[in-house]
């Protein structure tokens, strides 16, 4: 994904810098400059997508070409349901336990960091759970083998985030976990990024402000068994996803900007060479970071392990935070912004989603270089 001439001849033009943020992430510069060309006529319609009715054909068209294309990407079945709903991957933590509610059942959680703790941390207010695994005590620095987790095998669903976008930590895989619940995965900051063997997984939900489009929807993915339970539960409008399903996300009015910038997003992704071929893009991205840092000798530090370093966001610490801020400082020299580390755990954190170009990987990478040589 190095740009051509002609790309980066458009990002000079608008003067583009290198956005690390952790979300909302960078979009290709195709998509926003196509989204650019639409705006006030689309195709000729006369109207903005900003503008269009939910109900018309126009948009219908739209909204039903993206919904098949992220089947067409992740290779969804015809019988799995896939949803665009408001409220992010937050309002899943809560639409997860409602639509998921076996009587009898107690859902069990993998902890492995900020984003896990969330979601056990609202679920507890709507359902009694189990904690399978923790590395709270550790201060989250890995994912654990498939075989840690202890279940009761009483669990209706078992529920872990596939990448902790605070804490650097990736799992890497698709976990096997040793139950035979429902397994649920929060995979906001990964999916799209790699391969996901459906087979393993009866839902999987991402907010698309990382790796599909700008904030304001979450797309679900669900297996035939979750659906036929959450067509079971007796939930309002806005909370069932049997709702959703049936009305092809269209059962009120959806974010349809934000919806038509996404299926910009998955042709873009198609025409990279799909999942596949951006994974490739994304493991060549993360290791010019990590081998910076591991070449440092000890000048940049991460806690977290190989075997659970994230591809998506790297976190490194530096050995005073006098030499953060001068990191800090003089990356925003370089074009390159939004570098500063969560709140909740200070340092360093590169998010490289699939669109973030890998030219800007390598301007870090010789920074890095640069700055440990001069500082360290």
């Amino acid at each position: 994904m190095i740009p051509t001439e002609e790309t980066k001849g458009a990002a000079l033009k608008y003067d583009r810098v290198f956005n690390f943020s952790a979300g909302p992430g960078g979009l290709p510069l195709e998509v926003l400059e196509e989204a650019k060309e639409d705006l006030l006529s689309y195709k000729g319609s006369g109207m903005s997508v900003l503008e269009m009715s939910h109900r018309g054909k126009a948009y219908d068209g739209i909204h039903m070409q993206a919904l098949a294309d992220l089947r067409s990407l992740m290779d969804i079945p015809d019988d799995w349901g896939v949803l665009f709903l408001q409220g992010g991957a937050s309002m899943e933590n809560v639409l997860v336990p409602m639509n998921l509610k076996m009587e009898g059942s107690t859902p069990s959680y993998v902890d492995t960091g900020y984003w896990g703790h969330q979601s056990i941390k609202h679920a507890k207010k709507l359902t009694d759970l189990t904690v399978a695994w923790s590395d709270e005590a550790n201060g989250f620095t890995r994912a654990p083998d498939d075989d840690e987790p202890e279940f009761t095998g009483a669990e209706n669903y078992v529920y872990y985030t596939s990448n902790e976008t605070v804490d650097g930590i990736d799992y890497l895989r698709d976990a096997e976990f040793d139950s035979d619940a429902l397994i649920v995965c929060d995979a906001s900051s990964n999916i799209l990024s790699r391969p996901f063997d459906l087979d393993k997984y009866d839902v999987i939900f991402a907010g698309a402000q990382k790796n599909q489009g700008p904030a304001g929807v979450a797309t679900v993915i669900l297996s035939p068994q979750a659906l036929d339970i959450a067509a079971k539960q007796d939930l309002p409008l806005m909370f069932s996803w049997d709702a959703a399903h049936k009305g092809h996300s269209i059962h009120n009015t959806p974010p349809c900007f934000t919806i038509y910038v996404c299926g910009l997003y998955y042709k873009w992704l198609q025409r990279q060479g799909g999942i596949e071929m951006i994974q490739v893009v994304n493991e060549r991205k993360a290791k010019l970071i990590y081998d910076a840092m591991d070449g440092s000798e000890g000048f940049y530090k991460s806690k977290v392990p190989k075997s659970s370093r994230s591809l998506m966001n790297i976190l490194f610490n530096l050995p005073s935070d006098e030499l953060t801020e001068k990191f800090l400082e003089d990356a925003k020299v370089e074009k390159m912004v939004t570098l500063k580390g969560h709140r909740s755990t200070g340092g360093v954190r590169a998010s490289m989603y699939n669109a973030f170009p890998e030219t800007g990987a390598v301007v870090l990478s010789d920074f890095m270089n640069a700055f440990a040589e001069r500082y360290g």
